[in-house]
């Protein structure tokens, strides 16, 4: 795999449950900064205990001349989703596009989309060039017409300033650090129901932690001009497996509410990844179980034995 080292490394949303552990890793033979609105003083914590540099701004209204421009790469994970569309469009969208603007010299862009950018499709495995779609508005109203629209403002910018970039649409990440298998054991420890769409079964592509922080230097290096587009994610797995899974390992059986409002499958096709970047390799079994032995491991209930 590629590796970063002695570059100046800006990374936006650099506290989520996403690029946190990215920053930490790279971090480790790279300046890394982190820009984000910063209003929890623990998040600014986290993120220097990690090893990265904090910088606040507001991408929906910040003035970009504070931005340094003089970075290598950039690798944008931030998402607004207040459910204001204003807001949302103005920080995830024109201000993606000031920041580019700024950073028009880097060296290469990763833009992390979203796998939320697809019009439903039942279970068909949906390629880079299928229809788009308002996916997500019975969770995130604004979400996935905010990601659609950002794709485009990258592809801009990479055409406009010869920027060489990436836009990957990310499925489930998940790991140490959390993540939606996480937030579903935390609903089966609570004796909550989980919502799943009718057309069952809830196919999605997960990704471990350790999988997407080993991609993204490949990622870099791939970028182009025109931007390349590619799906990122693991091997396909359903929610009512992942659950079923964390139910063997801890001995709390899953509900599910059947609901036309749960999210539908998004099944990605990963040829594109694959041929670019290569597979992953974590097994989602493995990565289950390690999330759970990091976080909760309380509830690794005969956990020997299986």
């Amino acid at each position: 795999m590629a590796q970063l080292s002695n570059q100046k490394i800006l990374v936006t949303g650099a506290t989520s449950q996403v690029a946190l552990p990215l920053c930490r890793s790279l971090s480790v033979d790279n300046e890394v900064v982190g820009l984000g609105r910063f209003r929890k003083p623990e998040d600014e914590a986290a993120l220097r205990k990690a090893g990265g540099d904090c910088l606040k701004f507001d991408l929906a209204t910040g003035d970009p001349g504070r931005i340094p421009d003089d970075f290598d790469y950039v690798l944008n994970f931030a998402v607004v989703k207040s459910g204001n569309f204003a807001y949302d469009l103005a920080a995830n969208a024109e201000g993606l596009g000031r920041l580019l603007s700024r950073c028009r010299n880097a060296k290469a862009v990763l833009h992390c989309s979203s796998a939320a950018v697809y019009e439903y499709a039942g279970h068909k495995p949906l390629t880079e060039d299928d229809a788009l779609g308002d996916n997500h508005r019975n969770m995130f109203p604004t979400y996935s017409i905010s990601k659609i629209v950002s794709e485009s403002v990258a592809r801009f910018a990479a055409a406009e300033w010869n920027l060489p970039t990436t836009i990957a649409r990310l499925s489930v990440p998940y790991g140490n650090n959390g993540g939606w298998p996480w937030y579903h054991l935390m609903m089966m420890n609570g004796g909550h129901k989980i919502p799943v769409h009718p057309d069952s079964p809830s196919l999605f592509n997960p990704i471990h932690e350790d999988d997407y922080i080993a991609q993204v230097p490949l990622l870099l290096e791939r970028a182009s001009v025109p931007a390349l587009t590619l799906n990122w994610g693991g091997e396909s797995v359903s929610i009512e497996d992942w659950c079923a899974y964390l139910g063997q390992l801890t001995g709390i059986r899953p509900h599910f509410e059947t609901t036309p409002t749960a999210l539908g499958s998004v099944a990605m096709n990963l040829d594109r990844l694959h041929e670019q970047v290569g597979p992953t390799r974590v097994d989602w079994r493995d990565g289950i179980r390690r999330l759970v032995e990091a976080r909760n491991p309380e509830l690794l209930k005969g956990f020997a034995q299986l």
